[in-house]
C-alpha cells in the first residue's frame, strides 16, 4: 500500500517525453497482444489439451467459456480499478498474475485445475486490453494520437489470426502445456517494464473502501450469464436445455439490478455516462458490429477448411495468413486517411468493403483453398483496420480523464460482445441452414431423378472389384454418396451465412450518415472522486 500512495506521475501525462511516452505504450500494447492472442492458441490446441487430462468434451469446452465469461467482467471493471490503484499497478499486477495463471495452467493436473485457472487467467488478463487504449488517448495528441487506435487495431485483428497458427506449431513441436508456457517470460518481462515505467496517474485508494459489491456481483452475473448462453446455446439447442435457461434467466435479472446500481449506487463500478454521447453509442453499435465480423469470419474460415477441405492446423494457419499481412500494410494507410479524412467517411468505406468481402466469400466450392480464399481475406484484412481506426476516434475523443477510462471498458466490451454474439449466431445459421441444405438435396435427387440412384449403383459396381459381398459394395457406395451430399450441404451453408453477414454490415453502414463526430477531445483533468 505504502508503494501504491507513493506513485509519482505528472498532472498530464501528455507533457512526458516523446521516448518514455513511446516506450509506455509499447509496453502496454505488448500486454494486450499476449493477451489477445492467447485465446486463440489454446483453441487451436483443445484436443491435445482434452486428451492430456483425460477430460470429456462437456469439461473441455469450460477452458475457452470460463476464460472468455472472467475477461468479459474485468473488462469494464478495468476503469474503476485504474483509478483505485493506478494505470501503473493495475497494469503490473494484470500481467503479473496472467503470467502467473498461465505458468498455472502449464502446470494443471486434472481438467478441474486447468478450469479454475483459466477462470483466473482471463479474469486478470482482461485487465490490459481496454487500460492500453485509455492510456494511448491520454499520452499522445495530434498526428501521434492518430496511430494509437492503428496500432491497437492491428493488434486485436492480428492475434485472433495468428493465435491457431502458433498454437498449432507450439502445440506439434512442445506438447500441448507449451502453450501457457510461453507466456511466461514475455509476462515477466511486461510486469517489471510496466512498474518501472507506466507512470501516468495517481491511485485513488479510497475508492477500494467505497465499492458497491453489490453493482459488481450483478455485472459479473450479467455478463457472466450471457458468455455461457452464448458459448453453450448452439451446443444445446438454446433454452430448451434447463441450465442455459437458468444461465438466460441469471443473466436478465443480473442486467436489471447493473441498471439500478448504475443508477442509484453512491459508488459504482462502472459508470456508464458515456452512453449520453450519441456519438459513442453509434461508435459501439459499429463496435459490436465489427466484432461480429471480425470474430465470426476468423472462426468460420478455418472451420471450413478443417470439416470440408479436411486441411490441418498448419495448412489452415498457412490460408489465413493472407488476412493478417493485409491488415499490417493497411495500418499506415488507415491512420493517414484518418488525419486527412472525416471518420465517417473511412467506417462507411471500411464496413462496405468488408461487406464486399464476405459476400465475394459467400461463393465457396468445396474445392477452394489458399489461392480461391487470397482475395477475400486480403479485402476483409485490409478493411478492418478501415474500420476499427475511425471507430475508436469517435469513441474515444472527446473525454475527458476519468471518464475515458470507463468509455475504453464499455467500446472494448462491446466487440467482444459482439465477437460473443457472432460466434454463436453463425455456429446455429450453420447448423440451420446445413440441415436445410441436406433436405433441399435430399428432395432433388428424389423420385423425378434416377441420377442419384444410378450414381450409386455404378460406385458400388466399381467397389464390387475389390470385395466379392455386393451388399458390402453398395453399403460402401451409399456412405460415400452420403459424405459428398453433406460435403456439399455444408459448403451450401457457409455460403448463406457469409451473406447474411454481409447483410449485417450493409445494415451498419445506413446507420453511418446519423454519427456526428464529437466535439474535439476534452484536455485530461484529474478524477473527481
Amino acid at each position: 500500500m505504502n508503494a501504491l500512495r507513493s506513485d509519482t506521475a505528472p498532472a498530464d501525462p501528455a507533457t512526458l517525453p516523446d521516448a518514455r511516452k513511446y516506450l509506455i505504450f509499447a509496453v502496454m500494447a505488448f500486454g494486450q497482444f499476449m493477451a489477445l492472442i492467447d485465446i486463440q492458441i489454446v483453441a487451436a490446441s483443445l484436443n491435445e489439451v482434452q486428451a492430456g487430462l483425460s477430460a470429456g468434451p462437456t469439461e473441455i469446452s469450460w477452458v475457452q467459456t470460463g476464460y472468455l465469461m472472467a475477461e468479459l467482467v474485468m473488462i469494464p471493471f478495468s476503469a474503476f480499478l485504474a483509478q483505485a490503484l493506478s494505470t501503473r499497478w493495475l497494469f503490473a499486477l494484470s500481467a503479473g498474475l496472467f503470467t502467473l495463471a498461465s505458468a498455472l495452467c502449464g502446470a494443471a493436473w486434472d481438467i478441474d485445475s486447468m478450469i479454475a485457472f483459466r477462470i483466473l487467467q482471463g479474469f486478470v488478463g482482461g485487465a490490459m486490453i481496454p487500460t492500453v487504449f485509455a492510456t494511448g488517448f491520454a499520452l499522445f495528441s495530434g498526428p501521434q494520437r492518430a496511430m494509437i487506435p492503428a496500432i491497437l487495431g492491428m493488434i486485436a485483428v492480428l492475434a485472433p489470426t495468428l493465435g491457431p497458427s502458433v498454437g498449432g506449431w507450439l502445440t506439434d513441436a512442445f506438447g500441448w502445456r507449451s502453450i501457457f508456457y510461453v507466456n511466461v517470460v514475455p509476462g515477466i518481462a511486461v510486469t517489471v517494464l510496466s512498474t518501472w515505467l507506466i507512470r501516468v496517474d495517481r491511485p485513488d485508494l479510497g475508492m477500494l473502501r467505497r465499492i458497491d459489491y453489490a453493482h459488481l456481483a450483478a455485472m459479473a452475473a450479467f455478463l457472466g450469464g450471457l458468455e455461457y448462453v452464448l458459448e453453450e446455446g448452439p451446443r444445446y439447442e438454446w433454452f430448451d436445455d434447463p441450465t442455459i435457461a437458468a444461465a438466460g434467466w441469471i443473466a436478465f435479472v443480473g442486467l436489471l439490478l447493473f441498471l439500478e446500481r448504475s443508477r442509484n449506487s453512491a459508488g459504482p463500478i462502472i459508470r456508464l455516462t458515456p452512453f449520453r454521447s450519441p456519438t459513442f453509442v453509434f461508435a459501439c453499435v459499429f463496435n459490436l458490429v465489427i466484432g461480429f465480423g471480425l470474430y465470426s469470419a476468423t472462426y468460420l474460415i478455418p472451420l471450413f477448411l478443417g470439416r470440408v477441405r479436411g486441411y490441418d492446423s498448419l495448412q489452415i494457419g498457412t490460408t489465413v495468413f493472407v488476412t493478417g499481412i493485409a491488415q499490417i500494410l493497411s495500418v499506415v494507410v488507415a491512420a493517414r486517411l484518418s488525419q486527412r479524412v472525416d471518420p465517417r467517411r473511412m467506417i462507411a468505406a471500411g464496413l462496405g468493403l468488408f461487406a464486399a468481402s464476405l459476400w465475394s466469400t459467400s461463393f465457396l466450392t468445396s474445392e477452394w483453398g489458399f489461392w480461391s480464399l487470397a482475395l477475400p481475406q486480403a479485402l476483409r484484412g485490409f478493411s478492418i483496420m478501415l474500420c476499427i481506426v475511425p471507430s475508436v476516434t469517435l469513441a474515444l475523443s472527446g473525454f475527458a480523464a476519468a471518464e475515458l477510462r470507463y468509455a475504453s471498458g464499455l467500446f472494448n466490451l462491446m466487440r467482444n460482445l459482439g465477437g460473443a454474439i457472432g460466434i454463436a449466431v453463425v455456429t446455429t445459421w450453420l447448423q440451420d441452414n446445413t440441415r436445410s441444405n441436406v433436405a433441399r438435396i435430399g428432395e432433388s435427387l428424389g423420385e423425378a431423378n434416377r441420377h442419384a440412384p444410378d450414381a450409386i449403383a455404378a460406385l458400388a459396381a466399381h467397389v464390387t472389384q475389390w470385395t466379392a459381398d455386393a451388399s458390402h459394395a453398395l453399403l460402401i457406395a451409399q456412405g460415400e454418396f452420403a459424405r459428398v451430399v453433406a460435403r456439399q450441404a455444408l459448403t451450401l451453408a457457409f455460403n448463406d451465412v457469409f451473406r447474411l453477414m454481409a447483410w449485417l454490415f450493409i445494415a451498419a453502414l445506413v446507420l453511418v450518415p446519423f454519427c456526428r463526430p464529437a466535439p474535439a477531445a476534452a484536455s485530461a483533468s484529474a478524477d473527481t472522486h
